[in-house]
């Protein structure tokens, strides 16, 4: 279909977009953001292994829980006026993080900062189809917005190490307080609002419907916790079934209302499905891997958070130009077999992790971290566009609440199953007759050390570090594990989609995709 001069976008629009990349690349750096405070929040706030692993990952659960019902809020009255309300919370929430006097108000603000994200994030790409009728401009402005996810994840250790350098850990958190407020200064005024076309016709979400989303995440996140901390418990198995069990009364629900929160017949597009498949797998291996790799430049090699933010520099800036060539491979390739080769150097990258040692290992680990990290660049630049293509424009702002919380929900799983897994070999690992604080965790351990005389001191840090070590390792194996699947998942159901502007031929009537 040929577009009128008359749909192209202008500046206006383009300043628009602007201003939606800002919050979209900042909610990510708050999701890594703290990766290199953790030592610091470690010392002074002393919380356990499993609280160090809720300050993280609770941000994400909060916001991967509230997504799709946030999205689905903004068809319905207004996904400009959702981003708005988003951006306030999530400045309140910053601030309440930042002066946090104990570890409960810090995990309590983190998960209203998570609330905020809800709100901002389906909404900030949901605004862009509307935005950018031309078709090739709308696959630019996407790929935009897929390069400041991308952005934001390299971003954070490093401000973060440049911010701890300079202030206290809570400064990290203040960052997003000024971009929150140019974003509610100058949404109104270059972002158009939308609305569904049957807006007002349509019931605002299903309240059981959220309740049952949020009671299947997180008792199955407490679950794996758990197992990590005290073995395979009766609570940890428990909590895992419940959160099962709630998933299939969520999707049972979905499929008997006439307006769902999440509409499952999304998901019978091969590219709709496919794109967030691989997402999954992809950003589980990542997340987990990503806050083992940031403790271990700074409690096993250590590196001052700046110098350790430096040494991502590198990887990030190769992730920042991946993502901005993979879509213009993507005319010439078909997105599957893009997204595959990249998949494919990710797991080269994961296995290099599983060789690192503790004493002298800082260059395999780079070297690993340097082949991992631009890998999954292809599949952040690609299956955003194809799961906005596969799905009707009124739907949009449920789709992109759908591909947000396959980031966000893949992300703070891999913080949860990783950190998990790192801190199940550790304390199986290290000797018996430790203290509960040191036998707890790495920053346990090296807090304790700094109390003892010489020699005592670096046999429990060289102890503590060869134990956390063992867990990079055993986590990188089943980071390898998960890529391979996802290769294996785009080849299988991504390689129908041909590369960009030529009309896919689908049997299950997805759009044509843009990558």
């Amino acid at each position: 279909m040929s577009v009128e001069v008359g749909d192209r976008a202008g500046t206006k629009e383009w300043l628009g977009l602007i201003v939606l990349l800002l919050p979209t690349a900042l909610l990510f750096v708050a999701q890594t953001v703290l990766f290199l405070a953790t030592p610091h929040i470690a010392a002074d706030l002393r919380p356990s292994s499993d609280q160090l692993l809720w300050i993280n990952d609770v941000y994400g659960f909060a916001m991967a829980g509230l997504l799709v019902a946030m999205g689905t809020i903004g068809d319905r009255v207004g996904r400009r006026r959702v981003l708005l309300l988003g951006a306030v919370v999530f400045g309140v929430g910053s601030v309440i993080a930042a002066f946090a006097p104990n570890i409960e108000v810090l995990i309590a603000a983190r998960a209203l900062m998570g609330v905020g994200a809800a709100a901002v994030m389906p909404s900030t790409l949901s605004l862009v189809p509307n935005m950018f009728k031309d078709p090739r401009q709308r696959a630019t402005a996407v790929g935009m917005w897929a390069a400041s996810v991308s952005v934001g994840v390299a971003l954070g250790p490093l401000l973060g190490g440049l911010l701890l350098e300079a202030f206290w850990w809570g400064a990290a958190l203040l960052i997003g307080v000024p971009v929150m407020a140019l974003v509610v200064i100058l949404a109104p005024l270059l972002v158009a609002e939308y609305k569904a076309p049957d807006a007002a016709g349509q019931r605002m979400p299903d309240v059981l419907s959220v309740l049952l989303s949020m009671a299947a995440l997180l008792p199955f996140v407490y679950g794996v916790k758990d197992y990590a901390k005290s073995g395979l418990t009766v609570t940890a198995v428990v909590a895992t079934l419940v959160g099962i069990a709630f998933g299939v009364l969520f999707v049972r629900r979905q499929l008997s209302l006439d307006t769902p929160l999440l509409d499952m017949r999304l998901f019978r597009s091969r590219s709709f499905s496919g794109a967030l498949g691989v997402w999954l797998l992809s950003a589980i291996a990542l997340g987990g891997i990503y806050l083992l790799f940031t403790q271990y430049l700074q409690q096993v090699a250590g590196l001052s958070p700046l110098a350790a933010g430096l040494w991502i520099l590198p990887a990030a800036v190769m992730l920042v130009v991946v993502s901005t060539l993979s879509p213009i491979v993507a005319r010439k390739v078909r997105p599957a077999y893009v997204v595959a080769v990249g998949a494919l150097f990710s797991m080269a990258g994961y296995i290099v992790l599983t060789q690192v040692e503790s004493v002298a290992g800082l260059p395999m680990l780079i070297t690993g971290f340097y082949l991992l990290y631009p890998g999954i660049a292809p599949t952040m630049a690609l299956t955003t566009n194809l799961v906005m293509s596969a799905t009707p424009q009124e739907k949009q702002g449920a789709a992109s609440a759908v591909s947000s919380t396959s980031i966000d929900l893949g992300v703070s799983l891999g913080i949860a199953v990783m950190g998990s897994i790192g801190t199940a070999v550790y304390h199986a690992t290290v000797p018996s007759g430790l203290s509960a604080q040191a036998a707890d965790s790495l920053s346990g351990a090296l807090n304790e050390a700094s109390a003892l005389p010489g020699d005592a001191a670096q046999s429990l840090a060289a102890t503590a570090r060869e134990a956390f070590t063992s867990g990079l390792n055993v986590a990188g194996v089943v980071a390898a594990v998960l890529v391979a699947g996802a290769a294996l998942l785009a080849i299988t159901l991504l390689r129908h989609v041909p590369p960009a502007k030529v009309p896919a031929d689908e049997p299950d009537g997805a759009a044509t995709v843009s990558a």
